[in-house]
Order: structure tokens, then C-alpha cells, then sequence
């Protein structure tokens, strides 16, 4: 049985959106990394930094990605179907793939985690109430301008809410020895991350033209498990490190902020198009598993183990497949 010959311009396109999406997550960790150590120079709040650098840097990859879409729908350059449909799947598969799959690796490699009442209290439930409060946004199909503020306000009274709630949790890292140095890394790593997230666009944008998956399935598989980097490094190193409530924080702090500030983010600059598959999958699935984590949590008085993870990572393959099989095409 013959084998069909891969054209060439397929596979080139393929490369190159290989190459910008690795250039956009270490792009990403660095532009962080050098922030981090500015923040550190002028004697940063640590907890401020918590709510702020570090909630925010490891979403820098989706962010980036979201900006630069929605600069390239409003002008004109990228198709607004196809690439709100991209950022927006890319946005829920690397959300789902931190709540389920590397909170998943987290549990088997921890072995067991005891989370306070403080700790639910403070992440997952406004994680379960961010999660809803997009879908509602997104139940008719748009992110309006109006969508967009409303999540971007709920996303500043979070910010708020875990500076007044903040616990004395040491962040990792070291004063900048070199500030022209690293201000200088810093912008162009930003630069970095927007340029590699517009030639990705671009990219997905033709290779969607011709394969049978949809933009937002592409962007589940793609820009949502490569995004995903950034946490997988804080899950291993918070295993190093036996410290897994950090790790946790992340994990779910990454869930709030991919959908408020993303979403919140494209919809007021450019409004989005959104794919029935984040109404009727992505969104309702994640809020039933928040939803049944946070009632066996509480019915286990605050204690998971290791099989726990191992539901988790079954669970999130059950997504993907199930997103697959039903909405290959969106």
C-alpha cells in the first residue's frame, strides 16, 4: 500500500510553527526571569510579586498569544473565525491540562497533600466562580467588549482579594545584579513572545486550511500543552523541593487567570468568535471537575493522594479524546 507524499509546504509550515512555539514558551520563562529579578532590586513586596509576576508570568505564553490575535484581528491580518477559535482552545487546553494532568503528575510524584480550608477558600473557589463567570460571558457564542471588561474586572477584584488574603509563601529568586542588563531582557523577551505568537497565528492559521481538525482543536494540542511548560517546571520543582501547596497554587492560580485575563484581554481589544466546543465542553467540563475536587477535598478533610492523581490523569485524557470525537472539526 502506497504511502501519500507529505507536501513540502505543509511540512515547512509545521517547522516553523514548531520553532515559534518553543521560541514563545522559553521566550516567555525568561522574559519572567528577569522581571522577577528587577521586582527583587527595588525591594518588590513578595506578596505582591505572588499575585502579580509570578500569577501572571506563568500565563505569559497564552497571554502573548491572545494579545497578538486580537491586534491581528482588529487589523485585518488574521481571520477572525479561525483565530479566536485557536487562542481560545489553546487557552482551555493548557488551563485543563494544569488542573488535570500536572495536578495529576503532582499527586503521584508528592504522594499525598494536605490543603487547608484557607487554601481552598483563597484558590479553587474563585476558581470555580472565574470558570463560571466565563462560560457566562461566552454563552452566546461572543466575547463582547463589554464581556471582556466585566472578566477583567472580576480579574483585578482577584488580584485584590489575594493581596488581602496573601500568606507569608517566600517566592524563589534573586536581586538583578546587571538592571540595564535585565530591563534590556526583559523587553526583548516580551518582543519575543508577541513576534513568535504572531508568526504561530499565522502559521495555524493555514496549516487549519488544510488539515481536518478545527482552530480550536489545533490550539488544544498545540499552543494549549506547549503553554503548559512553565507550570510543568514549578509541579517538578515543587516536588524537589517538597513544596506542594506552592505548586498547587500555581497550578489553579493559572486556571483563574488564563480565562479572566485572557479572555478579558482579547474580547476588549478585539472581541472573539466563540466555538461551541468551549461552551459546551471545555468550560462545562472544567467547572464539573473544580466542582467534584473541591467537594471530595472537603468530604476528605483537605487530604488527596496518590490515587487521586491518577483519577486526574485518567479524567484528562477523557476530555481530550471526548473533544476529539465530538468536535474534531471546531
Amino acid at each position: 500500500m502506497a504511502v501519500p507524499a507529505l507536501d513540502p509546504l505543509l511540512v515547512s509550515q509545521l517547522a516553523l510553527g514548531a520553532v515559534a512555539l518553543y521560541t514563545l514558551v522559553t521566550g516567555a520563562s525568561r522574559a519572567i526571569d528577569a522581571l522577577l529579578s528587577l521586582a527583587y532590586r527595588y525591594d518588590v513586596p513578595e506578596a505582591l510579586i505572588g499575585v502579580t509576576l509570578v500569577a501572571v508570568g506563568t500565563s505569559l505564553p497564552e497571554l502573548g498569544a491572545h494579545v497578538t490575535a486580537s491586534v491581528g484581528i482588529l487589523s485585518g491580518a488574521l481571520d477572525y473565525r479561525v483565530t479566536s477559535a485557536v487562542v481560545l482552545g489553546g487557552n482551555m487546553g493548557s488551563s485543563t491540562t494544569q488542573q488535570l494532568l500536572l495536578f495529576g503528575i503532582l499527586l503521584l510524584g508528592f504522594g499525598r497533600i494536605d490543603l487547608s480550608t484557607r487554601t481552598l477558600t483563597d484558590v479553587f473557589v474563585p476558581m470555580t466562580l472565574g470558570l463560571v463567570l466565563t462560560l457566562v460571558t461566552a454563552w452566546d457564542g461572543t466575547i463582547s467588549r463589554l464581556d471582556g471588561l466585566v472578566l477583567l474586572v472580576a480579574f483585578a477584584v482577584y488580584l485584590g482579594y489575594s493581596y488581602v488574603r496573601r500568606q507569608p509563601t517566600p517566592v524563589q529568586g534573586t536581586p538583578s545584579t546587571n538592571v540595564s542588563r535585565d530591563t534590556g531582557t526583559a523587553v526583548v523577551m516580551l518582543a519575543l513572545v508577541l513576534a513568535s505568537a504572531s508568526i504561530l497565528l499565522t502559521v495555524v492559521q493555514d496549516v487549519v486550511a488544510g488539515v481536518v481538525l478545527g482552530g480550536s482543536m489545533v490550539g488544544v494540542l498545540t499552543l494549549g500543552i506547549a503553554a503548559s511548560f512553565p507550570e510543568l517546571s514549578t509541579v517538578l520543582d515543587g516536588i524537589r523541593r517538597k513544596t506542594p501547596v506552592v505548586a498547587v497554587g500555581t497550578l489553579v492560580g493559572s486556571n483563574i487567570v488564563n480565562p479572566l485575563l485572557g479572555f478579558g484581554l482579547g474580547g476588549t481589544i478585539s472581541t472573539y468568535h466563540v466555538p461551541t466546543a468551549v461552551v459546551v465542553w471545555d468550560l462545562p467540563f472544567k467547572i464539573v471537575a473544580a466542582v467534584g475536587l473541591l467537594v471530595y477535598v472537603r468530604y476528605r478533610d483537605g487530604v488527596l493522594r496518590r490515587r487521586v492523581g491518577v483519577w486526574l490523569i485518567g479524567v484528562y485524557f477523557v476530555y481530550i479524546v471526548g473533544r476529539m470525537l465530538l468536535f474534531p472539526g471546531q
